[in-house]
């Protein structure tokens, strides 16, 4: 973990980052609707793991393009 990156590489791992993050908050997303009927607990479950990635995908945001976004 000591490789030296230059700071287009670095922005580059940031937006795949964040598209990492946004592909996620959609899928938890859908599993919690998913499950709203089934398993309520499962489905509880899944939306905090989808409020959890829109927090990364916040910060990111933020880092990659400041002051652009509302709070």
């Amino acid at each position: 973990m000591t490789d030296v990156v230059d700071s287009d590489e670095l922005l580059r791992r940031m937006h795949r980052a964040r598209t990492c993050a946004l592909e996620e908050t959609r899928t938890w997303r859908d599993r919690s609707a998913e499950l709203r009927p089934t398993d309520p607990e499962a489905s509880r479950e899944a939306a905090v793991r989808a409020v959890a990635y829109e927090a990364v995908l916040r910060v990111l945001d933020e880092v990659l393009t400041p002051g652009r976004h509302p709070r």
